[in-house]
Formats: C-alpha cells, structure tokens, sequence
C-alpha cells in the first residue's frame, strides 16, 4: 500500500515538472514561437490564395465571386469519384444478348454464369433458393439473379432487357438478357441492337425446342431479327441436356442441330464460320465454365461456353470514325445523363458534342463505364455520360450523341430495300401501308409512300415492270415516311445505323436497310438516275 501511494506521489511531481518545465519555455520562447506561428500561417494563406488563382485562371467561371457556388463545386469534387486508369480499355468489350423461345432458360444461365464468374456470393444464392421454394419454383432461383422485379419473378419470364457484366482473362462482357415472349419482342429488339453476338438458347426438353421451332415460336423470329440487326456470330446453345426426357442423349443433340442448320443458313448465316452448336446445362452450369466430365457426356468433346465466347471474333471497329451513341435512357444524377452504346467513335471527358435532331450542343462532364467514372472510351463500349447544355425532358430514346464536325443525317422520308417476310392475313403490301420501324434505338410509325421496283429473286437488280403490291418472300425497293425527324445512315455507310425491321400487330413483317436518305434534291436526282438506267419516263413528285 504505501509503495503504491509512493509511485503516485512520484508521478504528480513527474508531471508538475513537466507542466512547469512547459511554461517556462513558452514564457522563454514566447516571441521566437509566436513569430514562428505568424510566419506558417502567413506562410499557408499565400499558397492558398496561389492555388485558388491558379483554378480560377484555368477555368474562369469558378471565381470566388460567388460564394454559394464556390462550396457546390468543392462539393460536388468531393463526392465525385475520380477518374480510374483505363485499364478496362485494356480489354476488350462485348455485349452478349441471350435469345430464344420463352421458358428456354436464359435467365438462368445468365445467372449461372454470375455466380461462376464470383459476380454473386454463396449467401445471395441461398437467399434465392429459399424465394423461390417458397413460391414452388425451385428451378427458377438461378433465374432471380438476372429478373430482378416481382413481376418477372412470379410469372417466371423476363419482361425488359437484363443487363450485368463479368470478365474473363481477355475480354469484358455485358450480358443483356432478352425476354422470349412474343409480347415483348419490341424489347428484345432494343436489346439485340446493341449486341456484338449472340447466344441462341434452345431447350432440349421433349416437346419444348418443337414449340419454339414451329411457325410462330420465337426460336424463328429471334433468329431473323439477330440477324438484321447485326449480330453476325451465334452461338447455339442446346439447354436442359440433364432433362429426364434427354439425359445428355447425342440423338437427341443430333436432331436439334439438323434442323437448325438449314433454317440458320436460310436466315443469311455462315454455318461454318458463324455458327457454334455446343451441349450444356445452364442449371447445374455443366461444360459452362470448365469443360464437363466425359463420364457425364462421352460423345462431346468441344469448347465450354466460357471458351466459345473468349475466342470468339468480331470485326474491328474505328476509333477515329465520327462519334455516334444512340442514346437508349436518360435519367437525372447531378445534371443531365444518358446512356447508350458507342457504335463508333471515341469520346473524351471535356468533348464538345451534338445532340440529335434537335441540333443541341453539349459538353461532356464524366463518363462511367459499367460502375467506374473513366476519362475516355471507344467503339463499342457501353456509357453513362454526364451532359451540360440540356435538360433531361428534352431527350427522348431515338436521339443520338454525336460529333459536331459530321453530325449524323436527320430525315423525314428515305429510300429503303425490304424483304418481306410474313405479312398479317388479308393484308396487302402496298403504298399506304403503315408499320411500326425498329431502327437501332428508334421506335416510329412508318407509312409506305410509294413501291419503286420490285427486285428479281435470282439476280436481286430492279424489274422493269411497274409494281403496285407485293406478297410474301418479296424483295422490295420503296419510299418510306416517318411520323417525327428520325437519325439514320446509309447502310453502306454505317451498317450498325441502316438496317430496321418493320413490325404490325406484334409481328415481324418485313426487314429492311436504309439505301438512301431523301432531300427534295437528292429524291429528285435518285429518279433521274432510275429512268436513265431503265429508259422510264421520270415523273414530279409533290412535296408537302
């Protein structure tokens, strides 16, 4: 006890040592520190007047002048997020859109291939397993990862275009998710013209590939419109080989790829250098990520999904092309953004653009690729673009983003080759017919003024023969007139922005390409043209 009082008595006298040793300095260095303290602080205030004319200087329109506006700007640099390296542009980028018929599993294999890539964790799996076994829909928990909304999940079919992203060694993908009901084909449209490829999901289920094949499954239709709106490579992935009525069978894989082949090649594919048919099941992720076991399938020995997508090969695209970004959303997040596919064209943060048809300029604030702020991207890559210069409700969907030295041509009316497909019962092909034109992000009413030639199906050059309508299987040249100013190209300009499809009460009836954009003169010289070459008399047309 009093060795412990001691030890006390020891460390008060310790520190009032010390507390009079402390005043004793200040009271002996007063002046010297109190110089010194003047000076640092004199010291700070000039290099934060330097560094704040230095700002002011590079960008005179953030003076001190205005108070209020000097603290939105600090805050709005702080919350921010800085601009990353751009290692993502390193690799490449895809865009992946799954289609087939409803109930086919794409979700589900979209979802698996999430969980596979480490994009969703073991807990949020569990989570979805219980969801959905509480609904009696054990097989559909893999689906809940790309349906993310209540209606999607309780009906079990995709509505809008899902979209996440995962990476391999070499390239990046966005997965966009198309729904397979015929109801919603307009959405699959939006979501396969942004694609690079596509994976055709087939089910192998007995019953289930013969309804989506037939007449009116959208196995055909999906097919055809991939096709049109520009994906190029396919993979054909047969699903549900582990069904009770398949059990990874080769005959069954057989018969599949047989009749597929010929309707692939009708639809204007290369089987041979764009079509990949490969097994999997998309459930339990069988040859999806590793390739399967033989013990499981002995007869198949290709690539996995994971490697059929990796090699795959598409055209380059140029990064010093005339900026276009068709523009598919836009939302308010501190000043005006919006979203959409770069499909040529590079874009800098600080870039001067237009915005199209309404003739608008913008600057570029940020721009954010996937989740990160990046200070540059190029063709084909997926953005959200931050604009200064326009508000929100002065975009629609249909507008383009694009550069102000060759802006993107605005029209009224164009010239177009079509391909008719299948046209509703008793309707004829003809001037006055009306359909709804999907052309990259556009969704217009169309009318058909005038059918100009009609094309020979053995050598594709126009007829002499005046025509008046046109059936099914046809190949026409036309004059077609939208409602509101639409962005389009040449098809043999810019391919990704010249190709449509028409549709009429919910059916696919015609696709078509863009031939040439009509002026008052250039109509007039492209009828001229016509009746030199086919010795025809040239008539005026009256414009209104």
């Amino acid at each position: 006890m009093d060795n412990i009082e001691e030890d006390i008595r020891a460390l008060q006298l310790d520190s009032s040592g010390e507390d009079s040793n402390m005043v004793t300095n200040e009271n002996g260095g007063e002046h010297q520190e109190s110089i010194a303290l003047d000076k640092l602080e004199e010291d700070l205030r000039n290099e934060s007047q330097t560094d704040s004319h230095m700002e002011e200087d590079a960008n005179p329109h953030t003076g001190h002048s205005d108070p209020q506006a000097a603290i939105a700007v600090k805050e709005q640099a702080t919350s921010a997020p800085e601009p990353v390296d751009d290692e993502k542009n390193k690799k490449r980028h895809l865009n992946v859109v799954f289609i087939g018929h409803v109930d086919a599993g794409k979700s589900t294999i979209g979802g698996q291939i999430l969980y596979l890539s480490g994009q969703v964790d073991e807990r949020t799996i569990q989570k979805y397993e219980k969801e959905a076994k509480d609904k009696s829909r054990e097989s559909w928990y893999m689906a809940y990862i790309m349906d993310t909304n209540e209606e999607e999940r309780a009906k079990g079919k995709t509505v809008e275009v899902g979209r996440a992203h995962f990476e391999t060694e070499t390239t990046r993908f966005t997965i966009l998710d198309a729904p397979g009901h015929k109801s919603y084909v307009p959405n699959m449209i939006m979501g396969a013209s942004q694609a690079d490829i596509g994976v055709l999901v087939i089910s192998a289920r007995k019953g289930e590939f013969e309804t989506g094949y037939e007449r009116g499954g959208q196995t055909r239709e999906h097919v055809q419109l991939a096709k049109t709106l520009g994906v190029t490579k396919l993979l054909v992935v047969v699903n549900k080989m582990d069904d009770p009525t398949v059990n990874w069978s080769k005959e069954r894989y057989n018969e599949i790829e047989s009749k597929m082949v010929p309707f692939l090649k009708s639809s204007g594919y290369n089987v041979k250098k764009d079509i990949q048919f490969l097994p999997i099941s998309g459930l339990f992720g069988t040859n999806m990520q590793t390739r399967m076991d033989k013990k499981v399938c002995p007869w198949f020995s290709g690539q996995c999904l994971f490697e059929a997508l990796d090699v795959i090969e598409v055209p380059l695209r140029d990064p010093t092309a005339p900026f276009r970004m068709p523009i598919i959303d836009k939302f308010k997040d501190m000043g005006t953004v919006v979203m959409g596919k770069v499909e040529s064209g590079s874009i800098r943060e600080g870039n001067n653009l237009l915005i199209m048809p309404n003739k608008v300029q913008v600057k570029v604030l940020a721009l954010f690729m996937d989740e990160d702020r990046v200070r540059s991207a190029g063709p084909g890559e997926n953005l959200r673009v931050r604009v200064s210069g326009i508000e929100e409700e002065d975009i629609l969907s249909g507008f383009v983003l694009c550069s102000i030295e060759k802006p993107i041509p605005v029209v009224h009316e164009f010239i177009a080759q079509l391909q008719i497909l299948e046209l509703l019962e008793n309707a004829i092909f003809t001037a006055g017919y009306k359909a709804i034109l999907h052309i990259h992000s556009v969704v217009e009413e169309c009318e058909i003024i005038e059918l100009m030639h009609q094309l020979d199906p053995k050598t594709r050059k126009p007829m002499k023969k005046k025509v008046l309508f046109v059936k099914n299987g046809a190949a026409v040249i036309c004059r077609i007139q939208v409602t509101n100013m639409i962005c389009i190209e040449k098809f043999t300009d810019f391919q990704q922005l010249g190709r449509f499809t028409l549709r009429s009460e919910g059916k696919t009836v015609a696709i078509g390409k863009v031939t040439d954009l009509l002026t008052i003169q250039s109509y007039s010289l492209y009828r001229l043209n016509v009746s030199r070459v086919y010795n025809t008399r040239c008539y005026v047309v009256r414009w209104t």
